[in-house]
Formats: C-alpha cells, structure tokens, sequence
C-alpha cells in the first residue's frame, strides 16, 4: 500500500473469500473506499443468495448512480469457479474474453505477463498467478513481492 509516492505497508492484504468461501475478491485504489465495497458487495452477495454476476451488476449499478459511492477510488475484482468480473464505479462490468483480469498499477503488467505463461508454459493458474505478479512487481514501483494468492 502506498500513500503518495512512499510504500507505508509491504504485507496489505488486497484479496479475501466472500460467501463461505465460494467468491473471491480483490481490490485495488483506496483500501477505506475498498472495504466499503467490500462490504456492499457482501450484502448483494446475500441478497441475491450467492449470484456472482447479479450481485456484480448490482453493485455497479448502485455504484455508478449513488452520490457518496461515485466517489469511492476502487477497482474490485471478483470471481468464482466459473467467472470472473471486473467492477468499477463509472458502471464498468467486465468478463475478460480469456478468464485473465488484473487491476492496480501493475495490472496491465502483471495481465501481460499471465497471457505469455498461459500461452507458453505448463504452469498450474496458481503458479502462472504468482509469477506475473512478481514480474509486475519487478517493473512497476507500486507493486511489491508480497505476494497473497487466494484459490476456490
């Protein structure tokens, strides 16, 4: 986690299960703005009785309309065994062409790098995960080599 242009926390956990452990959940942007939709996701992950991609699109729509959460500075990142989305609060819904997503400052980075290993390695989804991140890691300032992995 970085405040400005200084690192103020190496070990920032940015990935957490949801749903009895049947979603998982990433952000990146403002870990206060984070946990609020965190928070908000879990509660459409409820009302809509574990529906990924309604509870997604809920929460974009609330997101993209309401006043107070149009200015929260995130990217979520969520999935479960059988899709993954991109979320964010200018009404972004994103379901990748090839199952790869990434977002924060390494992610375009870290989203190359896990093509490439997909494309040309034998490499295991977690593997292929940490290896991209310590390759954005390795080039961009803002991503560091802690390294947290989440699996379903």
């Amino acid at each position: 986690m970085t405040l400005g242009h200084s690192v103020v926390k190496h070990t920032a956990r940015k990935i957490r299960k949801l749903h009895g452990g049947t979603i998982v959940a990433g952000f990146a942007g403002s870990a206060a703005d984070a946990f609020s939709l965190f928070t908000k996701f879990e509660a459409k992950l409820e009302e809509f009785h574990g529906n990924l991609e309604r509870s997604a699109v809920e929460l974009v729509k609330e997101w993209r309309t309401d006043r107070v959460l149009r200015r929260l500075e995130a990217h979520l990142v969520v999935a479960n065994e059988l899709h993954s989305y991109l979320l964010s609060g200018t009404g972004d819904l994103i379901e990748a062409d090839d199952g790869l997503l990434a977002i924060g400052s390494g992610g375009t980075l870290a989203l190359a790098a896990a093509r490439a290993l997909v494309a040309h390695s034998g490499l295991a989804a977690r593997e292929i995960a940490l290896e991209a991140m310590k390759i954005a890691a390795s080039i961009d300032i803002y991503t560091n080599t802690s390294i947290s992995i989440e699996s379903l």
